[in-house]
């Protein structure tokens, strides 16, 4: 799924690189947030996910251009706070993940609907103001948010366990590449319908390896997390030398 040549060097390019990154942040992002809830004090955690958010946000809006590092920061501190949001929402106020996955669907179809009234357009190569990147990360962090809840809701609500909802989410990513190679699906639907997919994808396979239940292998949060971030920074590592990721800026 290629999309338009970029117009922004807020943002990489759209590659398998960018996919996979991706992934690998929302995976990452739901092993590390369960770590950190049930490692020390929720609130705590739930304090410094939100200041980490903040801090990787504001660099990301201060650079005048794309920074690998600083880019993938923000992503990742979306993914381990977004899964926060949604885990409160399900654990201490008692939204079933079924009202919470409706909830954050509803929000973001807002998100877009104004952005799309605002600038005309959603295609995140077309982010050439601020205005635009505040709708840009407001919908990323409301997809992460999204994600989490739908993933625990076939896991646990649906009681497809880890594995099962893993394998769903992995071909619901794919079905937009595929529509849009062979039925000529808009690029920029196809974008954000499989960018929605990725988080109860990654999450669900990340959840499958650490925890010991619902089919889980039980390897550990610890364990799952610290792997994916090694292949986060290796990655990240190589874009930022090789800078692929910006051949078309």
């Amino acid at each position: 799924m290629q999309l338009a040549k970029q117009t922004l060097r807020k943002v990489p390019e759209v590659t398998i690189y960018f996919w996979i990154v991706k992934l690998l942040s929302t995976a990452m992002g739901e092993s590390t947030s369960d770590y950190l809830v049930f490692h020390i004090n929720p609130y705590l955690a739930v304090a410094l996910g939100l200041i980490g958010l903040i801090a990787s946000l504001v660099l990301q809006l201060l650079v005048r251009r794309y920074v690998a590092w600083i880019y993938w920061l923000a992503v990742v501190m979306v993914a381990i706070f977004g899964t926060m949001a949604a885990d409160v929402i399900h654990v201490v106020l008692g939204v079933p993940y079924l009202i919470s996955t409706v909830f954050f669907a509803v929000v973001l179809a807002i998100i877009f609907v104004v952005w799309y009234a605002s600038e005309k357009t959603l295609s995140i190569h077309s982010i050439n103001t601020p205005r635009r990147e505040l709708f840009y990360w407001a919908t990323v962090i409301t997809t992460f948010a999204l994600g989490t809840a739908a993933g625990d809701m076939t896991a646990a609500t649906l009681g497809l366990g880890y594995f099962a909802s893993g394998v769903l989410f992995a071909v619901l990513f794919a079905v937009p590449a595929l529509a849009y190679r062979w039925f000529g699906l808009n690029e920029v639907t196809a974008f954000w319908f499989a960018y929605i997919m990725t988080r109860p994808f990654g999450a669900s396979f990340a959840d499958w390896f650490g925890k010991p239940i619902l089919g889980g292998l039980g390897l550990g949060d610890t364990k799952v997390a610290l792997v994916l971030t090694i292949l986060i920074i290796g990655f990240v590592g190589y874009l930022t030398v090789t800078r692929i990721d910006i051949k078309d800026q």
